[in-house]
């Protein structure tokens, strides 16, 4: 059974004038029939649907309707168009600090959170003590939560979602809080998160983090999904030469060019840096002592033909 199941799901925002003109003359112009209104499609017709324990990257430039999308998988939005399907609890990190009261201490801001996403005191206060310490804030547990950096908070807002293990986890652009060390760490559990069968969205513009950790790609673009597969290499090397190109593929075949495109140009690049190394190589023999020519020679080929090295050892 599918955990996580969208079918032609379509959302709608409306805009007018009415916050501009005031009640009075918008009466006035609906009676008239000069009130205008205009319709804005975040999403399009998007089908896919997860399993237990896929984690799927949603990819997508910006304003291509992955954060509205999410909010419809969460509840916090009704599809205007289309069926939304969920199965089990769902913690949503779309909005880190949301949710929190800046007058509170971060211990009272712990059990709000959790109370929010449903859990109960007596959960919590089993959970509390990993909840701090995965978040380093044990000295800062009684500190108004409004003192904190916004790294710090994000990392309570990471730590809660995580360790409560929900069924669904939905992640927006939060596995880059805090520092390198944090960022590792929370990595690192969302691997372990996973393995425990827990199903996962991550929107991130970081594609290396979408190749390692997602087994399903979504791409939109201005609300319209352009793929969802589960071969997550060809799709963000088809991704990142649309980054250069801005081409939009229209079919599988075209999807397998730009990733043949994006290989070439990876390969390309490589060759080119070799090349710099070797006329660095070149020029220190020309010039150089033979022992800094003799260095920069192993220097290359640890870094390029570390196989050569371990075969000249092995005689």
């Amino acid at each position: 059974m599918a955990i996580i199941k969208l079918d032609n799901v379509s959302i709608r925002y409306i805009t007018g004038d009415f916050k501009d003109i005031g009640l009075k003359e918008y009466i006035v112009r609906r009676l008239t029939g000069n009130y205008h209104v205009q319709e804005f499609w975040a999403d399009r017709h998007i089908t896919f649907s997860l399993e237990k324990g896929d984690m799927l990257g949603i990819i997508g430039a910006n304003g291509a309707g992955k954060s509205t999308l999410l909010k419809a998988i969460s509840g916090i939005m009704v599809a205007t168009e289309g069926h939304t399907e969920t199965h089990g609890s769902i913690a949503a990190l779309l909005e880190l600090t949301s949710g929190f009261d800046g007058n509170l201490t971060v211990r009272e801001n712990t059990y709000l959170r959790g109370a929010l996403l449903g859990y109960t005191r007596e959960f919590m206060d089993r959970m509390y003590g990993q909840i701090i310490e995965f978040s380093e804030l044990e000295q800062f547990q009684d500190r108004p939560f409004k003192q904190l950096s916004s790294g710090m908070k994000s990392r309570l807002a990471f730590s809660i979602a995580c360790l409560v293990k929900p069924d669904i986890l939905i992640l927006d652009e939060v596995l880059s809080v805090g520092d390198g060390a944090f960022r590792v760490k929370s990595e690192t559990k969302m691997k372990q998160i996973l393995e425990s069968g827990v199903t996962g969205i991550l929107v991130s513009h970081a594609i290396s983090q979408i190749r390692e950790m997602c087994n399903k790609i979504l791409w939109l673009d201005h609300g319209r999904q352009i793929t969802f597969t589960d071969q997550v290499s060809l799709a963000c090397d088809a991704y990142e030469e649309f980054a250069l190109t801005k081409s939009i593929p229209k079919t599988e075949d075209d999807l397998r060019k730009l990733a043949n495109a994006h290989a070439r140009r990876v390969a390309e690049e490589q060759l080119k840096r070799r090349m710099s190394e070797a006329e660095k190589l070149q020029k220190m023999l020309e010039q150089g002592d033979s022992a800094a020519a003799e260095e920069a020679a192993l220097n290359i080929l640890k870094k390029y033909h570390p196989d050569l090295l371990s075969q000249q050892n092995a005689l």
